[in-house]
């Protein structure tokens, strides 16, 4: 039996296109990442100015934050609920999100999980949270933030 350039070609044909796809996904998940750690650096330095408004602008419109005693939704109910827990600077103190991962689920959609640190003067607490982001007109923001 002889090989032919053409049986070649569509023996490697499918391998390469898993490839391409391999690296299409790779640089998606990487340009994902990028933008979601843009938007949560740009809440953290809302936050350190004690500028709840800026940093609920990583939020989308219909967002829900959800804890284990409450759920919010719609951004300016969570924007409320911020306002009536952090009334000043003092109390807001100094955030630190760390990232443990963002996965891109789709084109439009991440999920991002990591830790929160608040540091202030009388006190630090900390936690975690699980973001679930959609990607808009105005950029990525967040949709569902399960913060523990």
């Amino acid at each position: 039996m002889t090989t032919t350039p053409m049986r070649h070609l569509v023996l490697a044909l499918p391998l390469w296109l898993v490839g391409c796809s391999a690296e299409r996904k790779d640089f998606h998940d990487m340009e994902v990442r990028a933008a979601v750690t843009k938007v949560m650096a740009e809440q953290e330095e809302a936050w350190d100015r004690g500028d709840i408004h800026g940093f609920m602008a990583g939020y989308a419109e219909g967002a829900c934050f959800i804890t284990a005693k409450e759920r919010t939704c719609g951004r300016e109910a969570v924007t409320r609920r911020y306002l009536e827990r952090y009334t000043d600077k003092a109390a807001m103190g100094d955030l630190h999100f760390g990232i443990s991962e963002v996965l891109a689920v789709g084109p439009e959609h991440a999920w991002c999980t990591g830790t929160w640190s608040l540091f202030r003067s009388a006190d630090t607490l900390s936690g975690g949270f699980s973001l679930l982001w959609q990607q808009g007109p105005q950029g990525w923001r967040v949709i569902r933030d399960h913060t523990y």
